[in-house]
Parts: structure tokens; C-alpha cells; sequence
């Protein structure tokens, strides 16, 4: 081979990207004839709402918009941006300085850790994760140390098991709750734990609220800015793709601490010039919707959470709703052994079997081992259509 060919180290070390694996094996799916019913990745289902629609077709058609934007996005997006904040969380924030738009919370997510981890550098990380939390950090050529999660301690990141040692040497933590991919919730008494580890080990805290707005029940999650001190050492990110049906149109934003938000935008000015006007336009009429819009997609997440839990359950799968999110995060079947099925190979299992895709745990990291995520992003009907295959086939849960 070619040695001008060979890509850089930091491609190496990256572990596959499972989703792209997915997608490799859902196209020889489709090939071969094979009526997939996707539960895999987070895309949600159905249109971008027609209010935010029609704003980005003005906004298009408006030549004032087909120029460059400015670099720390739209002033009346960003202004947008901390009314919502105030509005949904009671947080004060300075739209010049600590709000800023981005091209997804995924993109915002990796610059930081180009932009704050040099190579060598310890990062405290979740496994199980949403993968740009331990990606980003990676191809900074940071050092991750995971933080295990596991299911008799609700998914909650265990503080005191982190060694002393281990936090005075690193330099940042990331962290998401409501937790993709376990669907987890954290109270409040966790943020301000976290906020109080920060503290005492001088680190950044990363937080990714992007499942915030889809929570059931009466359950209203924390902001972990709505902590006394937080915004001294922390920033935290959001997106529109989940709550607003926006996944493809790639805005987020990132808001809290001025001068990390200051840092992240000097290295977004070196790599791209932010987010189309018109899709700012866009984002903005959607974070403007009434509270009506968001009861309206919290019940359809949660109508389609009850029938697939009760649907499992008529398979052997015992599980207790989750609060938030737009997933469910499911154990393996045991094998002949006693042991777990793996997630990978149970994944397979299923997609060769019936055509349902799902995601394996161990694409979230070690942690995520012996479990599987399944995205709420059809309607009843057709996730009934997966569970109906499922019991033909006989996928149960043992």
C-alpha cells in the first residue's frame, strides 16, 4: 500500500462505529428483499413541525440570508436560544458570550475536546456513552478513563468509585442524563454532587441534556446549570434534532461558561462557518413553539414507550419505564451457560432473523455490553409488526 495512503493514527485508534456497520449490513438487507423495520439509531420519525418549515422557506427566499453568517451564530438566534433556557430551566444566561450555535450537539461535543484536551490528557467518561463522548476526547489523543454504570445502581455515575489519583490527573468529565443509551434519570442531589467533584479536582463538566424535553410522567429534568456555581466550570449542549424532528438540518447549541464557549467558538472559526442563516431562522421558531408542541411528542414517546415495554413483556422482558428519553435499553437473553448473549451477536440475531434492527450496547463502550438500545421511532403498528416477528422467530428474553 501506498504509504502516502495510510491514515493518520487517530483513525486507527478509533473502534468501529457501529452505526456505519449497521448501516452496511441494513443495505445487504435491503438487497436481498428483506422489509426492515429500523429501531436502531436515535432518527426520529415524522416531519420537522410546519411552522419551522415555513420559517426556513422565508428564510431561504430572503437574499440577505445566502451570505456567510457570523461566526457565533445569529443574534437572534442566540437570543433565542437563552429565552428558551430561562423559560424551560429559570437559567440566566448572557446570549453575547454563553450561548452558541452549532452544527448539532455531535459536532459542538468532539470540537470541545479538540479544543480543551491535548494528547495525553485523562478524560473522565460514562460507559456506557453516546460515542462522541469518548470519540472526541480520542481523536484529541486524550486518554480515557471510563466510568462504569451498571444497573443496580440505576445507571448513575458512581463518583467515589473514581480514585483519587485518577481525578487529580484529569482535566475534564463528560456526562448525559437523561442517559443515552439507558434511558437513565439523575435527581438534582446527583448534579450538585458532580458540581462539588468539579470543584475539588478542577475539572470541566460536559453535560448533554439532548433528551431533556422528552420526559413522562411529571418528570421535569435537572439542568445542570440550575446548580448553584455550575456555570463557573461548566457547559452544557442541546440539540433540535430530537425534540423538533430536525435531525438532518444539523443546528445545536452549547451554552454556560463564557470563556470555554469563547474557546470552542476560536476553534470553530478555524474549521467552519457555523450554521445556513435560514436554518438559524428555523431553529429559532422552534424553540419558540408553545409547550403544547412538546406535551404533544412527550405523549407520542410515551404511548409508544407503554406498548413496547407491554409487547416485551408478553416475550419475557420485566421493565420499568423509563422517565425520559426515546429509547429502551434492554438486557440480552442468557445462553445455554448462564452467561449474557452478547450484544453484538444478539443484534445480528435479530436483524437476520426478522429484519428489526437495534443497536448493540457495546457500541456505547464496554459498559454497554450484554444489552441492547431500541429507538422509539415508528408508530405502534410497526413496532407491533417487529414484536410479532420477534415471537415467530423466538427472540425471548431467558
Amino acid at each position: 500500500m501506498n504509504r502516502a495512503l495510510i491514515p493518520a493514527q487517530r483513525l486507527n485508534k478509533l473502534p468501529a462505529y457501529v452505526f456505519a456497520r449497521l448501516d452496511e449490513l441494513k443495505a445487504r438487507a435491503r438487497q436481498q428483499g428483506l422489509d426492515l423495520i429500523d429501531l436502531g439509531m436515535g432518527n426520529p420519525d415524522g416531519p420537522t413541525p410546519q411552522p419551522v418549515v415555513e420559517a426556513a422557506q422565508a428564510a431561504i427566499a430572503d437574499p440577505a440570508h445566502h451570505g456567510y453568517p457570523p461566526f457565533e451564530g445569529t443574534a437572534s438566534f442566540r437570543q433565542a436560544i437563552t429565552d428558551w433556557y430561562y423559560r424551560r430551566y429559570g437559567v440566566e444566561l448572557d446570549a453575547n458570550g454563553e450561548a452558541l450555535p452549532l452544527l448539532g450537539s455531535k459536532e459542538g461535543l468532539t470540537h470541545l475536546a479538540l479544543a480543551y484536551v491535548d494528547p495525553g490528557d485523562l478524560v473522565l467518561v460514562p460507559s456506557p456513552a453516546y460515542p462522541a463522548h469518548f470519540r472526541g476526547p480520542m481523536i484529541a489523543g486524550g486518554q480515557i478513563y471510563p466510568m462504569m454504570m451498571r444497573a443496580e445502581n440505576g445507571w448513575l455515575i458512581d463518583l467515589e468509585e473514581i480514585p483519587a489519583e485518577v481525578a487529580q490527573q484529569a482535566r475534564v468529565l463528560y456526562f448525559n442524563y437523561p442517559n443515552n443509551p439507558t434511558a437513565a434519570v439523575a435527581p438534582r442531589s446527583f448534579f450538585e454532587a458532580v458540581v462539588e467533584f468539579a470543584r475539588r479536582y478542577d475539572l470541566i463538566l460536559v453535560h448533554d441534556l439532548c433528551y431533556a424535553e422528552l420526559a413522562f410522567d411529571g418528570y421535569q429534568p435537572t439542568s445542570l446549570l440550575q446548580i448553584p456555581g455550575a456555570k463557573e466550570l461548566a457547559v452544557e449542549f442541546h440539540t433540535l434534532s430530537k425534540t423538533y424532528n430536525m435531525a438532518g438540518w444539523r443546528v445545536g447549541f452549547v451554552v454556560g461558561n463564557r470563556q470555554i464557549i469563547q474557546s470552542l467558538r476560536t476553534l470553530k472559526t478555524n474549521l467552519d462557518y457555523g450554521i445556513f442563516a435560514a436554518i438559524q431562522k428555523a431553529a429559532e421558531t422552534a424553540l419558540r413553539l408553545p409547550d403544547s408542541y412538546l406535551h404533544q411528542v412527550q405523549e407520542r414517546y410515551r404511548t409508544r414507550r407503554d406498548y413496547l415495554i407491554g409487547r416485551l413483556a408478553e416475550l419475557g422482558w420485566r421493565l420499568s419505564p423509563p422517565q425520559a428519553t426515546m429509547y429502551l435499553w434492554i438486557p440480552t437473553p442468557r445462553t445455554a451457560s448462564g452467561g449474557a448473549e452478547g450484544s453484538t451477536e444478539f443484534a445480528l440475531r435479530v436483524l437476520e432473523s426478522t429484519g428489526v434492527v437495534v443497536t448493540p450496547g457495546n457500541a456505547f463502550g464496554e459498559g454497554g455490553e450484554g444489552y441492547v438500545r431500541i429507538s422509539l421511532i415508528a408508530d405502534c403498528e410497526r413496532m407491533g409488526q417487529a414484536m410479532d416477528r420477534w415471537r415467530e422467530a423466538g427472540i425471548r428474553y431467558s
